[in-house]
């Protein structure tokens, strides 16, 4: 009979462009998609990992992406003492082979943001507009932000006006402004000339 050796777990840190928040990124498949954790309440429902991380006093935020969890940390801490100590705590509960994120996570976040009426219908030109932009956002943007440890999802595009909800080490970054004027909103203007401003919502 063969005995399959498991690769061990590896972790290392990667800084994001926001100071408060840090990429703990793993060599496993930790969830395929996009969690985002901003309070213990959403975490206790459906991510083990992001309710047992805030229980440290220092954890302000857990985000949760294919192979890495990006932690956003209370301002008054300081990474030097609490790096450590996440990361050992990380690389134990991956080792442990304990539930990330709850199986259904992501159909009832859909289930929500349909509730909250973020999905109206668009009508005629509109349609192929949107698909274009979130076409664009998806190809281009998505995977630079996904590697700064955050995420951006399109919302809505309204009179010339394209929503972003910014997740993980975007929300709250002080760069996320810059990168959304002068990166974002000045590829879609030149790709999609009926956009005339993109402005954002932290998820």
């Amino acid at each position: 009979m063969e005995t399959v050796t498991q690769s061990p777990v590896m972790i290392y840190t990667e800084q994001t462009p926001n100071p408060e928040s840090l990429k703990f990124v793993t060599n496993k498949m930790l969830f395929e998609g996009t969690a985002d954790f901003r309070e213990a309440a959403l975490a206790e429902d459906w991510s083990p990992v992001a309710k047992a991380l805030f229980t440290f006093p220092y954890v302000k935020g857990v985000y949760v992406c294919n192979n890495f969890i990006t932690i956003t940390k209370e301002f008054n801490y300081s990474w030097d003492d609490i790096m450590l100590k996440l990361k050992a705590f990380i690389k134990e509960y991956v080792v442990g082979g304990k539930t990330i994120v709850n199986a259904g996570f992501a159909e009832a976040m859909a289930k929500i943001q349909e509730e909250k009426g973020d999905a109206y219908e668009y009508t005629g030109d509109e349609i192929e507009l949107v698909k274009k932009i979130k076409e664009l956002i998806d190809t281009y943007v998505k995977p630079a932000v996904e590697m700064d440890g955050g995420n951006i999802e399109f919302k809505s595009f309204k009179e010339g006006i394209v929503t972003v909800v910014l997740q993980g080490s975007c929300s709250g970054c002080p760069s996320s402004t810059v990168t959304l004027k002068a990166g974002i909103e000045g590829m879609l203007k030149r790709m999609v000339p009926e956009v005339t401003e993109v402005v954002s919502e932290m998820g």
